[in-house]
């Protein structure tokens, strides 16, 4: 789908610059403008469309619908699809937490949303498409929603509300007050354009730094990493792969636009799919920003739980993936 832009990369690095192909400095570089521009087209198209589709269904009206609705557990498979919609990443999600949390949502419902959000959404879908194809795509996308519907329901089941910050407990007393009901402005899809481009243009400018960091480092692995090296330490018959690589994961942070270069640098260089997932995911739902924000929400020993669930979760997908792809 992208070979007139790999070609381009080639003649940019090779016959424009006159770079030598087996130099790692050109192999890095070629590597860099060919995913930089293919990963920034699959933002701007993926991006504004979900914009389009989010104007029409506003955040409000979900949590107030998540919050009245007696849905028998089928919320929490509701929070995880929500999840896949919104574009943030761990650390701006936590806001909408926030904001679910004072809607009166039950608290296994809005870690449901916490952990897919940032996991899975168009952004990621649309690179992960690009980088990897549709079947693992969309083995992807519904481990993801399922990652995050098994955490909100085993969280939801420990009973932690005891554990929430006194700033938490003090609105979920006051949730039942009346609150003003949600109108949305009749507005033409001409109205809502110049909201939608402003929010696209938002959305991209905040995920930018990351993709470009994380598509330099790839192509830095990609030319300067010698074969081999990523498989012999985290090769398919390594038992305990998949949790080593989701437990390093976790000191760093990125969003998902971020770590997919590298994670594709990384499948290059023999690391198997479910390994490498495992560690993207990690990075992308757990990181330690993300727990300096839940502390408003959230004690010390239930970030610790919630860690731990999520990372449990995941270490599973890792082996599964291994096993399916």
């Amino acid at each position: 789908m992208f070979d007139w832009l790999e070609n381009m990369a080639h003649w940019f690095t090779y016959d424009v610059l006159g770079m030598d192909r087996e130099a790692h400095l050109a192999q890095a570089l070629d590597f860099f403008i060919y995913d930089s521009i293919k990963i920034l087209l699959l933002l701007f198209s993926v991006v504004f469309l979900m914009g389009i589709v989010n104007s029409y269904f506003p955040i409000d009206r979900v949590k107030n619908y998540l919050s009245r609705k007696k849905l028998y557990g089928g919320e929490f498979l509701m929070a995880s699809l929500f999840g896949v919609v919104t574009p943030f990443c761990s650390c701006s999600s936590v806001p909408l937490f926030i904001a679910f949390v004072r809607g009166g949502i039950p608290l296994g419902v809005t870690f449901a949303f916490l952990v897919t959000s940032p996991l899975v959404n168009e952004v990621a879908i649309g690179l992960f498409i690009g980088l990897f194809g549709v079947k693992t795509t969309i083995l992807y996308v519904l481990s993801g929603v399922l990652l995050g519907t098994v955490s909100g329901l085993t969280l939801q089941k420990l009973k932690l509300e005891s554990l929430l910050t006194p700033w938490v407990k003090e609105v979920l007393a006051n949730a039942q007050k009346d609150q003003e009901k949600f109108e949305e402005e009749k507005q033409s899809f001409r109205q809502r354009l110049p909201v939608i481009w402003a929010e696209a243009i938002k959305i991209l400018k905040g995920v930018l730094p990351y993709v470009i960091i994380g598509i330099a480092i790839g192509g830095l692995m990609h030319g300067y990493v010698p074969e081999g090296f990523f498989e012999k330490y985290m090769d398919k018959d390594n038992l305990f792969a998949v949790p080593i690589a989701t437990i390093l994961s976790v000191p760093m942070y990125s969003n998902a636009s971020g770590i997919l270069p590298i994670v594709q640098v990384l499948v290059d260089k023999g690391i198997p799919l479910g390994t490498a997932i495992a560690f993207m995911m990690g990075v992308v739902g757990l990181s330690l920003p993300e727990a300096m924000l839940l502390k408003k929400v959230m004690s010390l020993k239930l970030i610790g739980i919630f860690f731990g669930v999520v990372m449990l979760c995941i270490i599973v997908s890792g082996y599964l993936f291994n096993i399916i792809l």
